[in-house]
C-alpha cells in the first residue's frame, strides 16, 4: 500500500500543476508583449540613454522569462516521456 501511495506522489509531483501552466501560459504572454514593446521602442524612439536603459530593462526581463518557458517546456516533455514510459522526449 505504501509503495503504491509513494508511485502516485512521485508522479503528481513530476508533472506540472494547473497553476504552472496557467503562469507558463501568462509568461509566453508577457514575452510577446515585451518583444512588441522592444520593437515599437526602436522603431518610433528617439535614441537616448533613458530608451538605452529602457531596452537593456525589456531584454533582460524578456530573457528571463524566457529561461522560464524553457525549464518549463523541458519539465512538460520529461513528464510526458516518463507517463509513455520512454526517455524520447526527455532528450529534446
Amino acid at each position: 500500500m505504501r509503495q503504491i501511495v509513494e508511485t502516485i506522489e512521485a508522479d503528481v509531483q513530476s508533472r506540472p500543476s494547473a497553476i504552472e501552466f496557467e503562469m507558463a501560459y501568462q509568461a509566453r504572454v508577457a514575452i510577446d508583449r515585451i518583444r512588441f514593446a522592444i520593437k515599437h521602442a526602436e522603431q518610433f524612439a528617439r535614441p537616448c540613454e533613458t530608451m538605452r536603459e529602457i531596452g537593456m530593462e525589456l531584454l533582460d526581463a524578456l530573457e528571463r522569462l524566457e529561461a522560464l518557458d524553457r525549464r518549463f517546456q523541458a519539465r512538460s516533455r520529461i513528464s510526458v516521456s516518463q507517463k509513455n514510459g520512454s526517455a524520447e522526449g526527455a532528450r529534446g
